[in-house]
């Protein structure tokens, strides 16, 4: 197992809302036709407010509001040419020892901790596709969200959150498996469940399924369909091959499992009450220096997850059409339908219409699950300069 934490992607109701009327053209617009119990982390030096307390709870009237959608547009379109796409705070942050830059988080080793950057980059296909405007915000306060009300099913590996873009996390033994959740047929990569389906696959991952699926079907059971890293791509696995390998013992696969499907399940759930469909998510797991099993990496974020409309899907399901989605599958496609994003080696610029409905997308994501209002960063200082002078900050109060 790795000591650091992978270098991939870390970390870290209810009111009843159904979406009234026609959900606006701002979602639509793209889409194809055919011991930690019982604490709350603490953030430190950033306001993320809980919905008890929180002075702005966001109906989702008021997020379908267009004027709402404007005013987010002009912040995200004045922050196309500021995007976080690179740090180098080992370089401007005493103690931290070296960098791993993954697809979309930088992780620098700081001692006793791993300091998490999430930044704006966009991967998929294994690689990056482009820099959205707040992405890494986004991301990083999403998986806290969630983070902080998971706790009643695992513990995970969150210390503190210095900064928007930043969480400091315990240091663990990766478990070099990810726990792919999936509640449909569904999806567009090579390692997807429809397109392994669609070439006739019937047993997958461990899993057998049965004839006569159709695309964004839901499955009769919540399953998973795990993967293991390879040099530059994700390769699916049995959990039988998982535990011959070495990967993880058999306890250790049947615990984290468990808890993986119990995740999912609380994220369907929630994600209903706010009016989403949860269709799957990714989860990755370490062991602590105490040898719990701990969640790490992010969780249920439009990066990490699917999701789409609850109100709209059976309606358009019926007649062969596309699901409402509220996250990038529709630049997924776009990709594919311009270019071989596999094997070509320059990929055209995404256009700055779907970059910017990205960024609109992922925000109304994390307003609409949080119930609270997404701030982007107000002050004018140089991003990297405000992580650089956070964490070190955050690293110092550690000691």
């Amino acid at each position: 197992m790795q000591t650091l934490n992978p270098p991939k992607t870390p970390l870290s109701i209810n009111q009843r809302v159904l979406f009234p009327g026609t959900f606006p053209s701002s979602i639509s617009s793209f889409q194809p036709n055919s011991t930690q119990s019982g604490r709350r982390i603490s953030f430190s030096s950033m306001s993320l407010k809980s919905e008890h307390n929180h002075p702005e709870k966001l109906s989702l009237d008021s997020l379908l509001d267009s004027g709402r959608k404007e005013g987010v547009l002009g912040a995200i379109k004045g922050g196309l040419s500021n995007c976080l796409s690179e740090t180098n705070l080992h370089l401007t942050v005493p103690g931290l020892k070296s960098k791993t830059r993954g697809k979309v988080r930088d992780i620098y080793d700081g001692g006793e901790y791993l300091v998490l950057v999430t930044t704006d980059r966009q991967s998929a296909f294994d690689r990056v596709l482009a820099s959205i405007p707040f992405k890494g915000q986004v991301l990083n306060e999403t998986s806290l969200w969630w983070f902080d009300r998971t706790l009643h099913i695992t513990p995970n590996a969150v210390v503190s959150v210095p900064d928007k873009n930043v969480t400091i996390a315990k240091k663990c033994s990766v478990f070099p498996v990810e726990f792919v959740v999936r509640g449909y047929v569904t999806g567009s990569t090579d390692t997807s469940l429809w397109t392994v389906y669609n070439k006739g696959v019937r047993n997958y991952c461990g899993n057998a399924l049965p004839d006569g699926l159709v695309k964004n079907q839901k499955l009769q059971k919540n399953i998973i369909t795990p993967t293991t890293k390879a040099e530059d791509h994700d390769v699916p696995v049995t959990p039988e091959e998982i535990i011959k390998l070495g990967l993880m013992t058999e306890a250790e696969y049947c615990e984290a499992s468990k808890k993986a499907l119990s995740l999912f399940e609380f994220g369907q759930h929630v994600a209903l009450e706010h009016g989403l469909i949860l269709v799957d998510t990714k989860y990755e797991f370490g062991k602590g220096s105490d040898g719990s099993i701990l969640l790490i990496d992010e969780v249920h974020t439009p990066d990490s997850s699917r999701y789409w409309i609850a109100r709209s899907y059976e309606e358009r399901f019926q007649k062969g059409l596309e699901p409402e989605n509220v996250d990038k599958e529709f630049l997924r496609l776009w990709f594919k339908n311009h270019c071989n994003p596999y094997e070509d080696k320059v990929l055209p610029d995404a256009p700055e219409e779907l970059v910017s409905e990205l960024a609109w997308r992922y925000i109304f994501l994390y307003e609409t699950i949080t119930k609270s209002e997404f701030k982007p960063p107000i002050t004018e200082e140089p991003v990297h300069d405000r992580i650089s002078r956070n964490v070190e900050l955050a690293l110092s109060s550690l000691k």
